[in-house]
């Protein structure tokens, strides 16, 4: 599973070239390669921020988020796991099925080009080339992480004050807090995030500019 390392928590405008590559079932995804910079708005429950993705940050990073972005993948997303003066994370989809056929597309890594610094956006890893689309925002100036591998590919250009306010009554994520289990939304999907957890804040929708 794409858990950030969950296991030690951390301490823990430019045209495209798309091509076809087979995903799992037998659905087709449209691989793309994103312009060299892009801008992202994420209209949330809590207010607007928007992101500034340079692709040569790293490449993979930034090409993956474009294909999620195009397809809307995060739309109704839940930020389920929020540490004030850490990070705030996304990126499980709220259809389990959905969900599941992205979590078998794994990406290579990518150098540590940009430090894990305030502001910027990075995807989670649970190891080595396992990113799929889980991200992350730094809250703090999170250096310690580039040496672990987690490679930045954006950085939040306005609203980091709404990104600040988002709902973190919750605490850390199951098994180490009381927050949500991973596990259960990779399986139930929104379902169980609106039910046992009801105030998160979440993705409206999530577009290129």
């Amino acid at each position: 599973m794409n858990r950030f390392i969950v296991s030690v928590c951390i301490l823990a405008l430019g045209g495209c070239s798309p091509s076809k590559t087979a995903a799992p079932s037998g659905i087709s995804l449209e691989k793309q390669t994103a312009p060299e910079a892009y801008r992202v708005k994420f209209a949330t429950s809590k207010g607007d921020f928007v992101m500034d993705v340079k692709r040569s940050w790293s490449p993979r990073g930034a090409d993956r988020f474009y294909e999620l972005i195009k397809s809307n993948f995060y739309d109704d997303a839940r930020f389920f796991r929020v540490r004030p003066k850490f990070v705030v994370q996304w990126g499980i989809h709220k259809d389990p099925k959905v969900g599941m056929l992205w979590h078998q597309l794994q990406i290579p890594d990518d150098p540590i080009v940009q430090s894990n610094l305030r502001g910027f956006v990075t995807f989670a890893t649970g190891g080595p080339n396992t990113r799929t689309t889980q991200v992350f925002v730094n809250l703090a100036d999170n250096a310690r992480l580039d040496k672990t591998g987690f490679s930045p590919f954006a950085k939040v250009s306005e609203g980091m004050d709404v990104v600040d306010q988002l709902y973190s009554g919750y605490g850390e994520c199951a098994p180490r807090g009381a927050g949500p289990d991973q596990g259960e939304i990779e399986k139930q999907g929104n379902q169980y995030l609106i039910g046992h957890f009801p105030r998160l804040d979440y993705i409206k929708t999530a577009r290129i500019l």
